[in-house]
């Protein structure tokens, strides 16, 4: 665990980062803490563009919207996790907004986390916007149908409320997955690191290089009134794909871990979050072969069953929640300014990929440029903290947040706000990571990350603990100028 002073150390460094949490803290309410469940099937028409701009052909399962509304925490607090690719800036806080006034609460309490299977829809308005805007041959989403689903995931979070449960305790367990996550990097035959292992790699001499950093262990929380279970969170650090690319509509892997562990217990609802997985794959144990999706599923659902084996329960006498926030400065490496993505995607001549990505761009720097930071909210129980982390973050901002706090059991689901793509490390960027799908200024982003987990993670004040801080618990200014940042 870092230092007093190590923390201090990072949050004075943190050039590009803007820093602000608010810390409240309920106790148990008289008539108690209470939970409610709701679940909606978020499939997208035959036809509707996933990742790259690829159409579906099929559905090969349904995809859901499965999620908690906690009350009694003063205002509600909302966790919702989406069988989608991704949701990104405009879109993501629509679907916050909407949600939070379905539950009758505030965005920032409202929690949305896409499990990131690639076989799903990838929604960002605004960059559809652009594409059509520029008659691009193609399309990011469809517009039409993601709000439907919204619409959707409201109406069954509404209706949920009049059948919450009481909680009287919280359950902590974890359970190790085998063969199932593995590092991108691995260090070549001539000594050089590169970071290409995929989800599916066909290349036998790269699955059997080593594994590399992965968090084996698969964390799950649960909720209990007294000795009887009323839902089970979990959260695993990999990204969920086995075969892809080719337009069927799937939940992969983990719709099937999580519909046989339902299964295990039908009235005990599932939810499944995908944690800091942006450098995380089954690639060392996947050649893209349709057969190993029941396998990886297998292995993933016998890692939830070790979890709830080990489960030891916790009396539940406050919910506390702080919302943090962070602002990236923008990369503005070749091909990344500015101008240059306003030329791609305006360019007649250039292909619809290039323009895709420009327009994901530009998306997100007019985000940036509007001024809301990307927030960081985490929710205390006690003996378990919950911290939603954004996009492809990078597995070991994972690690370093259960570091931050080794009295407590840290779950750090990530694929919240997706704008800013994978979020790598200084380490990782000083060996040669390179990525086109980031648009964040690197190694600087390390610093941002760290600081705001620091924010989120930092045990609270005396006045917070007893539920009378409302205030500022840490603010730091705006990204000052630099050769990378462009401002």
């Amino acid at each position: 665990m870092p230092s007093r002073i190590a923390r201090r150390e990072i949050l004075a460094s943190c050039a590009g980062a803007l820093y602000a949490a608010r810390s409240a803290r309920a106790a148990v309410p008289k008539d108690g803490f209470r939970l409610a469940f709701f679940n909606a099937d978020i499939t997208p028409p035959v036809g509707t563009p996933m990742l790259s701009g690829v159409r579906s052909r099929s559905v090969a399962d349904p995809l859901f919207a499965k999620g908690l509304v906690l009350l009694g925490a003063r205002e509600p607090v909302v966790l919702a996790a989406l069988d989608w690719c991704e949701v990104r800036n405009e879109s993501y806080e629509r679907w916050r907004s909407v949600l939070a006034k379905a539950a009758g609460t505030t965005r920032q309490r409202v929690l949305v986390s896409c499990v990131h299977q690639h076989d799903a829809p990838y929604v960002d308005i605004v960059a559809q916007r652009l594409l059509k805007a520029h008659r691009a041959d193609g399309d990011l989403c469809d517009p039409k149908s993601s709000e439907k689903a919204l619409q959707n995931v409201s109406r069954a979070l509404r209706s949920s409320l009049a059948g919450a449960r009481a909680i009287t305790q919280i359950g902590c367990g974890e359970g190790r997955v085998d063969e199932v996550a593995s590092n991108r990097r691995y260090v070549t035959a001539d000594g050089k690191v590169s970071f290409g292992r995929t989800s599916a790699t066909r290349d036998a001499a790269i699955r059997a290089m080593p594994v590399g950093l992965v968090d084996p262990m698969l964390k799950t929380l649960s909720f209990w009134a007294g000795d009887r279970p009323v839902a089970a969170v979990h959260c695993f650090a990999t990204h969920p794909m086995s075969y892809y690319g080719k337009g069927d509509l799937s939940a992969d892997f983990p719709g099937i871990a999580r519909a046989r562990r339902q299964m295990d217990f039908p009235d005990v609802p599932q939810i499944y979050l995908s944690g800091c997985a942006g450098d995380i794959m089954a690639g060392a144990f996947n050649d893209g072969d349709p057969k190993n999706r029941p396998i990886l599923a297998d292995r993933l659902y016998k890692g939830m069953a070790a979890a709830w084996e080990a489960t030891k329960k916790h009396p539940l006498e406050s919910i506390g929640f702080r919302c943090g926030s962070m602002k990236f400065a923008p990369r503005e490496t070749p091909g990344f300014s500015l101008d240059e993505m306003k030329k791609q995607i305006a360019s007649p001549s250039e292909p619809f990929r290039v323009k895709y990505q420009a327009a994901l761009g530009l998306s997100w720097r007019k985000r940036l440029d509007a001024g809301p930071a990307i927030d960081v909210p985490s929710i205390d129980f006690g003996a378990a903290h919950l911290v939603l982390m954004p996009a492809e973050s990078f597995v070991q901002y994972q690690l370093w947040a259960q570091q931050m706090r080794p009295d407590s059991f840290v779950m750090t689901p990530a694929y919240g706000e997706c704008a800013p793509g994978y979020i790598p490390t200084a380490e990782s960027a000083a060996e040669g990571y390179d990525d086109h799908y980031c648009w964040v200024a690197f190694p600087d982003c390390e610093r941002v990350m760290r600081g705001a987990l620091d924010a989120a993670l930092r045990p609270a004040r005396q006045g917070a603990r007893d539920g009378n801080d409302e205030g500022s618990l840490i603010k730091r200014a705006e990204p000052p100028s630099s050769p990378q940042s462009g401002h």
